[in-house]
């Protein structure tokens, strides 16, 4: 499918231009209509064919995530958003006092209260110092010598800055030192290429009404296989036990796959709605979105800097991602986007920047317009 013919897909093209998927993205008409379709099925039938309808729709949802991220489906888990799925880490495994957990100050407040929060049970928090927006190979090579390191758990792309960590090269280095690697993939899935079965992730959990072009209120958790046993669910319900249907006889027994981590009914409408985004990503294929964000973020830095503007982004090859962060000088951020904001252009301030972040709908034109209104 053509790039611009993508457009068709996405209402908001008519009105504005979107450069806030880092945020909450809009949702494509597929997605709409699969919300319809939920819509149409709960008013109409209740949970009648509930077998017949839903069921088959989890399946395929859980499929299409698995695919994104080179998992398998019994390693996949529904979670409410990113801070679900890394709680469900913080809270699952053993820790014990003394232990060790590194995160870094780039990181969304998601990916380090829960870690905080384990101060209670004698476990301190390291923090990665950024500079320039990202994080120094050196540095973390140093803090995992730690032995009482047991986790690592950094974005794969910093939502301020945009910086795209190298996740293959931090998790062989976690490897190397007995440390399990979690990654909140949230500003990377559904726009960046990624591969468990080839990268040595052990968790990742990802929201997704970002760049998975879903809605808030659904996203996936991946756990390796061979760690599942690791983690204990900290709510148990009848949801997360062997022969979940069989209501009459109790028997608290976890599966040994990812589904001992969803405790009880599951976000329909969030899953109908997933499922409609993932199809439509997997459909354009990954790699080829990569490409076509990249180069809409390079579009831009160009023209940016040609206004004088700082660029924020570490932008050399394999740090750039959907994300590009800028400052024009003399010009307070907040100015910044309050202009584009005139202008119909939707961008926002984060970390002491103005952040731009297209998808693959966007086009060539829509970034002239935005020059454009940056320079009036």
């Amino acid at each position: 499918m053509p790039w611009q013919a993508t457009r068709e897909l996405f209402p908001v093209t008519r009105s504005l231009i979107y450069m806030n998927h880092a945020g909450v993205a809009p949702i494509s008409t597929r997605v709409s209509e699969a919300l319809a379709h939920y819509s149409q099925l709960s008013s109409e039938e209740g949970a009648y064919r509930y077998n017949r309808s839903f069921l088959p729709e989890i399946r395929r949802t859980r499929v299409a995530a698995s695919r994104l991220v080179g998992a398998t489906p019994e390693e996949i888990a529904f979670i409410k958003n990113t801070t679900e799925g890394l709680g469900i880490v913080a809270n699952g495994l053993d820790w014990q006092e003394g232990d060790k957990v590194i995160t870094g100050d780039l990181e969304y407040p998601s990916n380090v209260y829960p870690w905080w929060h384990l101060k209670s049970k004698g476990v301190e928090t390291l923090m990665l110092q950024g500079a320039e927006g990202r994080y120094s190979l050196d540095e973390i090579k140093r803090s995992l010598s730690d032995p009482r390191v047991r986790l690592l758990s950094l974005s794969s792309v910093e939502f301020g800055s945009g910086a795209r960590n190298d996740l293959d090269v931090i998790g062989k280095l976690c490897r190397e030192h007995d440390v399990l690697f979690c990654v909140d993939a949230i500003q990377s899935l559904g726009c960046l290429s990624l591969d468990v079965s080839q990268t040595p992730i052990d968790f990742l959990a990802a929201d997704g009404h970002k760049w998975m072009l879903g809605c808030e209120g659904c996203g996936i958790f991946y756990c390796r296989r061979e760690r599942i046993p690791l983690l204990r669910p900290t709510t148990v319900g009848w949801g997360n036990v062997v022969n979940s249907s069989d209501f009459d006889n109790y028997k608290l027994e976890l599966p040994d796959d990812a589904n001992r981590f969803e405790e009880g009914t599951l976000n329909l409408p969030g899953i109908f709605a997933l499922g409609a985004a993932l199809e439509l990503l997997l459909e354009l294929e990954i790699d080829a979105i990569e490409k076509r964000v990249l180069s809409l973020t390079d579009q831009l830095e160009q023209g940016v800097c040609a206004l004088g503007a700082e660029v924020l982004s570490p932008r050399s090859e394999g740090e750039k991602s959907g994300i590009l962060s800028f400052q024009l000088p003399g010009e307070d951020p907040e100015t910044t986007v309050d202009r584009l904001r005139a202008k119909n252009v939707f961008s926002i301030v984060r970390r002491g920047g103005v952040r731009l972040s297209p998808h693959f709908y966007n086009n060539e034109s829509e970034i002239d317009l935005l020059l454009d209104a940056l320079k009036s």
